[in-house]
């Protein structure tokens, strides 16, 4: 029975460095996104200037890779009950099932799509040449990729671009993504307390209450009223000599 690993170019993941059968090596970095469409001009012609600079300053070949994925919103609605449910204020809990339907609805009418960005930095065989084992050809390909890869995230920050190189697991979770189309939901870790949504409004009677009070000789202590602000009033002067603006009117 042939396996999906027989299909595969990857022999092995070594030190977060992915280890093809041919004899090559590779490394992946995840790349942030930047909003290129809210930026000034100034800002994306510097944008554009920075990344072709980054672009020509290259001795080696990358690979860029966008990976488009429908976004999977089962534990997020799974959220959203827990906290209707969990909600006492009639109100908020009606407001609650509202928004889940329109999220639902807008899920539903329009392709909400989750992009990630990956930059691949190959290795290949003829650049590594002959090597006496397994162990040697590990570490010439970190030897040769480590120091590209520093380069890459130096250049991309330049850019405003925050780069990381993926993990072993991460790896494998984004290789099973790609292969079974399916994307693997977490439960939600914590449970979602009462307290927490619970939401204390204060009362207008009492807030009139803790105001101060005055008292005159002729009035009784039930007579008493609350002290309600005033709005204060701009002090007007009149302009004078020295006024650049003042406008005198000249005596005949």
């Amino acid at each position: 029975m042939h396996t999906t690993q027989k299909h595969l170019s990857i022999s092995d993941i070594s030190d977060d460095i992915l280890i093809l059968k041919d004899g090559g090596g590779a490394l992946v970095l995840q790349v942030s996104a930047v909003n290129f469409g809210l930026l000034s001009d100034r800002e994306q012609v510097a944008i554009i200037g920075s990344f072709a600079q980054m672009l020509n300053s290259l001795s080696f070949s990358i690979q860029i890779v966008v990976i488009s994925e429908r976004l999977n919103i089962t534990s997020y609605l799974e959220t959203l009950d827990k906290a209707q449910k969990a909600q006492e204020n009639p109100l908020l809990s009606e407001m609650i099932i509202e928004y889940k339907q329109f999220i639902q609805s807008t899920i539903k009418e329009n392709e909400v799509l989750d992009k990630k960005f990956y930059i691949v930095i190959p290795l290949f065989s003829l650049e590594l040449g002959l090597t006496a084992s397994k162990v040697s050809l590990e570490q010439k390909i970190k030897t040769v990729l480590l120091p590209r890869r520093d380069q890459i995230i130096r250049q991309l920050n330049r850019v405003g671009l925050k780069a990381t190189q993926l993990p072993r697991q991460k790896l494998v979770e984004v290789f099973y993504d790609i292969y079974n189309g399916q994307t693997i939901e977490k439960p939600v870790a914590q449970p979602i307390k009462p307290q927490d949504l619970t939401v204390k409004l204060k009362n207008p009677q009492e807030a009139l209450k803790q105001q101060p009070t005055f008292t005159t000789p002729t009035q009784k202590p039930e007579e008493q009223k609350p002290v309600v602000p005033q709005p204060e009033v701009p002090f007007v002067t009149q302009g004078t000599k020295t006024h650049p603006f003042v406008v005198e009117e000249l005596s005949e």
